[in-house]
């Protein structure tokens, strides 16, 4: 094989897919939906088939698989995807530099958040965009499982989650802020005002959190180590119906310290005294080691490193 047929084959790409192809196919992969990327890129649904279906052909491999109205990404078309949105960001990040020569501050930044951080990061993202009022803005909150699978996907510009579990995903972690795991109850639940034994509140119904909590797993492994088992009475996916059921006195629940920060210090929910509580956790600021961040990206994580903790109310 000579160079220029070399050449050729290296350019491949270069030479059949466009930069509209790649944007909207990323917005396709990333919102498993034809429909909602046609709305999200103010496009009709049939341009973006097309555009979509002329990628396909240029890599002539099968990028997704469509199962009735869902849409499910190939092995291949995550890859894609990833490969995709790495393109965008680099245009971005370009966008931002022309933006930066003409005095303006401009771009997108897409963070993504386990549950628990909900209660800070928007008052964060709130002050940040005083300073820069004509950014977009992507909010992702989702439990530590989802967050785990949009970083393998590179699906957004910084993270924040709690404990980091062993993976093949190289992670740059940046410690932030603690995020104490305490246990709650009913004011009036006879267990309020006393120290509590962990086999004692073995015995009492619990409210837990979803599977792929990282809530879920710390009272698990907790009651585990001690051979205990948790008497799990309801199962709820935001903290919001966690209090709620607490405040009905269905069982006590095991919450962030954090979301408590914004109720009444005199409500209908009261922390208790429970050996091995509060579960000394904390925040990790998280993204893909490798990964380059934009520079609005990379001055919003300044800006939680510098300012983050003011807005964390214990």
């Amino acid at each position: 094989m000579d160079e220029t047929t070399e050449t050729k084959q290296s350019n491949f790409l270069i030479r059949h897919a466009t930069l509209r192809q790649i944007q909207v196919f990323e917005s396709v992969a990333r919102n498993l939906s034809f429909t909602r990327a046609a709305e999200e890129l103010h496009l009709t649904q049939p341009t973006v088939s097309a555009q979509v279906k002329s990628l396909v052909e240029a890599i002539n491999m099968p990028l997704y698989e469509q199962i009735g109205r869902n849409i499910y990404l190939t092995e291949v078309g995550e890859e894609v995807a990833s490969s995709c949105r790495e393109v965008i960001n680099h245009f971005s990040n370009l966008e931002i530099l022309l933006d930066d020569f003409r005095g303006v501050k401009r771009g997108r930044l897409r963070v993504a958040v386990m549950t628990t951080a909900k209660y800070f990061l928007p008052v964060a993202l709130g002050e940040f965009c005083k300073k820069y009022p004509d950014i977009d803005l992507d909010l992702t909150i989702k439990n530590r499982e989802a967050l785990l699978k949009r970083i393998y996907q590179n699906m957004d510009d910084i993270y924040i989650l709690g404990q980091i579990p062993p993976s093949n995903l190289e992670l740059e972690v940046i410690p932030f802020v603690p995020n104490p795991l305490v246990m709650i109850a009913n004011k009036n639940h006879p267990l309020a005002g006393k120290k509590v034994t962990l086999k004692r509140l073995s015995k009492e119904p619990f409210i837990m959190r979803e599977q792929g909590s990282g809530i879920r797993q710390a009272v698990e492994k907790l009651f585990t180590d001690k051979g205990l088992k948790v008497n799990e009475r309801l199962t709820m996916t935001t903290n919001e119906a966690i209090k709620h059921c607490v405040v009905g006195e269905l069982g006590v629940a095991c919450v962030s310290k954090h979301a408590l920060s914004l109720s009444k210090s005199k409500g209908p929910i009261v922390e208790l005294d429970v050996e091995g509580f509060p579960v000394e956790k904390q925040w990790n600021i998280v993204y893909p080691a490798g990964k380059e961040l934009s520079l609005l990206a990379q001055e919003f994580l300044e800006f939680l490193q510098e300012k983050g903790t003011e807005f964390v109310r214990l």
